[in-house]
C-alpha cells in the first residue's frame, strides 16, 4: 500500500515510517515545512510544502494514498508556546489538508490525538463517547481537528479515522522537548537532583513502541467497526509513583518531593473497545519504558541541559562545563597518551639493526599532522623535541646538545613537516566543509526552483480557472471599478478608496492628491490607520517610496517600515503625478509580485474614472463658476458638500465648513485673499442666500481654529458652520 504520513519530524514520526517500511508499505512525507534539519528514515518521496499550501492537493492527486496519517497531537511544526497564533495556523491547515483528501476520495484518513482533548478529571476511565472538554489552546485545537474529521465523515461519507493515544513516552530525541510525564519528570531530576510529584494525580502511559504496534492494527483494519479508538495502557500510575520509579533507575542522589495538595486528578483513557476489537499486548511495562528513557537522557544530559536554562543548579552546571572542557582537552590528552609508547618504543629501538635508522618521532608528529591538523601537529612536534632531548642527555650533557647544529636542524624539520602536513589537513577541511555547504546551498536552490516552477504551474492553472465573479479576475475588477462611474464626479475619489478596499482586501486604504512636486494631500481614507502619515505629507522625502514612485512601479514595503505603507502605487495622467494610492493592512504573505500587478491594474483603472470625472467638471466649469471667479456657484458647491458629508458620515474624510461675511460685490477681492491663506485643495462656493463660505476639506477642528487665526490676521472674519 501507499501510506502517505503528514507531520514534522519526530520519533513518533520515525518509529512510524519505520514500521510502514518493515510491512512493506511504499511511504510518503509531507513534512509540512521548507526546513530539512531533521534526519528521516527511508522514505520513497518527501514534499517539503507547508499545510495551507494549494500544492497539497496536486500531491494527493500524484500519489492517490491507500492511507492518509496526520500526525495532529504529534506534529512538531506547531510551536504551542505560542498557542494564540498556533491554533489558527493549526486549524487552517488541518482544513485544507482534509479539503485537498475530500477531493481525491482515496483510502482511509487517520487523525492522531490524544487524551488533551479531555480537561475535567473522571472517576472512572473515559470512552470514546464521552464529550470533548479541552482546556488550552492546544486542546482546542485538537477538538477542533476531531470535530472537523466528523463533519467530513458525515456530510461526504469519507473513511476517516481518529486515534486518541493516552500520555506516549518513549526515548526522546537530542535537543528536543517531549510532552509527557515521563520526560518532564526526568528532565526536571537532571536539573535540580529533585522530583516534585503530587500523589493525587493519576494516569497511564504507553511506549513509543507499543503505541505505534497498536495503532498500525486499527489503521490497516479493512473494516473497522468503529470511527474513533482510543490507544491506552489502561495501567494507572500517580506522579509520586512514577518519581520513585525514576529515582531508583537514575544514579546520583535524586529526591521525591511530596507536592500532594487538592483534589484527585485522574485521567485515563478506556481502551476497552480496541481490545475487544484487536486483542492488546503490551511488550514495555512501566519498569523497563522508565529505565530506557532514564538511561539514555541521563547519558546525553548535556543535549537536555541547556546553558540557557536558569533553573540548573551548580553541581549540574559544574558537570556541564566539566564536559565541554574534556572536549576540548581530549586530542591533548591523546596525543599525550600516545606518546608515551612511542618514546618507549624509540628508545628501544636505538641500536637496532632493523629500526636505527626509523624516525619514530617524526612519523609520530605526521600522524596527528594527518588527523588533526596544525595545532595537535604543533603539540606533537614540542613532545617530540622534549622526548629527544630526554634521550640524548643518556649518553651527553645538556651543554654538548645544545651546541650540536643537527639538533636544530632535526628540530626544524619535525617542525616544518608537521606544520605544512597539519596545514595541509586544515585546508582540505575547510575546502570540504565549504564543498558541504555549497551542495547544500544549491540544493536549497534547486528545492527553491523546483518551488517557483509549481508555484509558476499552479498560477497558471489559477488564471485558466479564474471566472468573471472571483475575487481577483479582470472581470470583477473591471465590474467594481466601473462602480465609480454611477458616482457623481465629486464623489469618485471618495469612494475609489472604498473599491480599492475591496478589490485589494485591506482595511486601512488612503488617497493622497498631488499638490506639487513636493507634496501630496489627504483626501480620502477608510480608516484610523491609513491617516498615520498625517493630512499633508513631504512624499518627495520619502526617498525609498518616491523612488518606485516616480519609475512608475508599485512600491512594495518588504523590510516593514512602520513609517510607510505596507504597498503604494502612483497614478499618473500623461507625465504628471496625480494621486498616491496607498494600502496599510496586507499580510506579509501577499506582498507579492502577483498583488503588486494586480495592484496596477486596480489603479489604472481608477484613475481612467477620476479622469472622467475631472474632464467632465472642466467642461462644466463656465456653468459651475461665479463668472471671473474661482467661486462655485450654489448649485455646484451644495453638490460638493453633500458630497463631502457623505463621505465623512461613512468615515472616509473630515471637513470644516466656514462662512465668510460679504457683499456680492466684493467676492473677487476677497477671494484673492483667501487664496493667499486656504490650500490649494480647499474650495470656495457660494451657499444659502449668497453667503461665501469655505469648504475645508480633511480638517479637523483644530485645523479649522488654525484657518480662522489666519484670516483673522488677514482682516476677515469668519464662523464656523455646523455640517
Amino acid at each position: 500500500m501507499d501510506v502517505l504520513l503528514i507531520g514534522g519530524g519526530s520519533n513518533m514520526m520515525n518509529a512510524m515510517i519505520d514500521k510502514c517500511n518493515k510491512s512493506g508499505h511504499r511511504v510518503f512525507l509531507m513534512t509540512g515545512k521548507r526546513e530539512k534539519r531533521f534526519p528521516y528514515k527511508r522514505v520513497f518521496e518527501k514534499y517539503n510544502f507547508t499545510y495551507d499550501n494549494e500544492i497539497v492537493k496536486d500531491i494527493f492527486r500524484s500519489i492517490s494514498p491507500d492511507i492518509t496519517i496526520f500526525m495532529g497531537a504529534y506534529d512538531t511544526n506547531f510551536d504551542w508556546n505560542m498557542a494564540r497564533e498556533e491554533i489558527v495556523r493549526y486549524t487552517t491547515g488541518f482544513m485544507n489538508i482534509l479539503s485537498a483528501f475530500s477531493v481525491v476520495k482515496s483510502g482511509r484518513f487517520v487523525y492522531l490525538s490524544s487524551q488533551e482533548v479531555f480537561g475535567n478529571p473522571r472517576g472512572k476511565s473515559i470512552s470514546e463517547e464521552e464529550t470533548l472538554s479541552p482546556k488550552g489552546f492546544k486542546a482546542m485545537a485538537l477538538a477542533q481537528g476531531e470535530e472537523i474529521c466528523s463533519n467530513y465523515r458525515r456530510a461526504q461519507g469519507l473513511d476517516i479515522m481518529v486515534l486518541r493515544f493516552d500520555n506516549v513516552y518513549g526515548i526522546p530525541g537530542k535537543n528536543r522537548r517531549e510532552d509527557n510525564p515521563c520526560f518532564r519528570m526526568c528532565l526536571e531530576a537532571l536539573k535540580t537532583s529533585c522530583i516534585s510529584a503530587n500523589g493525587r494525580h493519576a494516569f497511564s502511559m504507553l511506549y513509543l513502541n507499543d503505541a505505534i504496534e497498536l495503532a498500525y492494527k486499527a489503521i490497516t483494519e479493512a473494516t473497522p467497526k468503529e470511527c474513533c479508538y482510543h490507544i491506552s495502557s489502561m495501567e494507572e500510575i500517580d506522579e509520586m509513583q512514577l518519581a520513585q520509579l525514576i529515582c531508583g533507575k537514575m544514579a546520583g542522589n535524586i529526591r521525591v518531593k511530596d507536592n500532594t495538595v487538592g483534589d484527585g486528578f485522574r485521567i485515563i483513557l478506556d481502551g476497552s473497545k480496541y481490545r475487544e476489537e484487536y486483542g492488546q499486548k503490551i511488550f514495555t511495562d512501566y519498569e523497563r519504558g522508565v529505565a530506557k528513557t532514564v538511561q539514555y537522557m541521563q547519558h546525553h544530559r548535556s543535549f537536555f541541559i541547556g546553558m540557557e536554562d536558569t533553573d540548573v543548579k551548580g553541581y549540574n552546571r559544574l558537570m556541564h562545563h566539566v564536559g565541554i572542557i574534556i572536549k576540548k582537552l581530549f586530542p591533548f590528552i591523546e596525543n599525550m597518551l600516545i606518546f608515551v609508547p612511542l618514546f618507549i618504543l624509540n628508545n628501544r629501538a636505538v641500536g637496532s639493526r632493523y629500526f636505527d635508522r626509523l624516525d619514530f618521532y617524526l612519523l609520530y608528529v605526521l600522524l596527528f599532522a594527518i588527523v588533526h591538523g596544525q595545532q595537535q601537529a604543533v603539540f606533537s612536534a614540542i613532545l617530540a623535541a622534549a622526548g629527544y632531548f630526554f634521550r640524548q642527555m643518556y649518553e651527553r650533557s645538556g651543554f654538548d646538545i645544545l651546541l650540536d647544529y643537527s639538533t636544530y636542524v632535526w628540530i626544524a624539520q619535525l617542525f616544518i613537516v608537521g606544520m605544512v602536513v597539519g596545514y595541509m589537513k586544515d585546508q582540505l577541511r575547510n575546502i570540504q566543509t565549504e564543498n558541504e555547504e555549497e551542495v547544500r546551498y544549491l540544493k536549497r536552490k534547486m528545492d527553491d526552483i523546483a518551488d517557483i516552477n509549481d508555484s509558476n504551474i499552479q498560477m497558471k492553472q489559477n488564471f485558466e480557472m479564474q471566472v468573471i465573479n472571483q475575487r481577483d479576475s479582470l472581470g470583477k475588477i473591471y465590474e467594481l471599478t466601473s462602480s465609480l462611474d454611477h458616482y457623481a464626479p465629486e464623489e469618485v475619489l471618495f469612494y475609489a478608496a472604498k473599491v480599492l478596499s475591496k478589490l485589494m482586501d485591506s482595511k486601512s486604504v488612503a488617497v493622497y492628491v498631488v499638490a506639487n512636486r513636493d507634496y501630496a494631500r489627504l483626501f480620502s481614507a477608510t480608516s484610523p490607520e491609513a491617516r498615520e502619515l498625517g493630512n499633508s505629507i513631504k512624499y518627495s522625502a520619502m526617498e525609498e517610496m518616491f523612488c518606485e514612485l516616480k519609475e512608475r512601479r508599485v512600491y512594495v514595503n518588504r523590510n516593514m517600515k512602520k513609517e510607510l505603507p505596507l504597498m503604494a502605487a502612483a497614478v499618473y495622467e500623461q507625465e504628471q503625478m496625480r494621486f498616491i494610492l496607498m494600502l496599510w493592512d496586507i499580510p506579509w504573505q501577499r506582498m507579492t509580485l502577483a498583488e503588486a500587478n494586480r495592484f496596477t491594474i486596480v489603479s489604472a483603472l481608477i484613475r481612467d474614472a477620476a479622469v472622467r470625472a475631472e474632464q467632465y467638471l472642466a467642461t462644466l466649469k463656465s456653468r459651475r463658476y461665479v463668472e471671473e471667479t474661482d467661486i462655485l456657484n450654489e448649485e455646484a458647491f451644495e453638490m460638493l458638500v453633500k458630497a463631502f458629508l457623505d463621505a465623512k458620515v461613512q468615515g472616509l474624510t473630515e471637513c470644516g465648513l466656514l462662512s465668510v461675511p460679504v457683499k456680492k460685490g466684493d467676492w473677487e477681492d476677497v477671494s484673492g485673499k483667501l487664496k493667499q491663506v486656504v490650500r490649494q485643495t480647499d474650495y470656495l462656493g457660494v451657499r444659502e442666500d449668497g453667503e461665501l463660505q469655505v469648504l475645508l476639506p480633511n480638517t479637523n477642528k483644530e485645523g479649522v481654529e488654525i484657518v480662522k487665526k489666519r484670516l483673522r490676521n488677514m482682516g476677515i472674519s469668519a464662523g464656523e458652520r455646523v455640517i
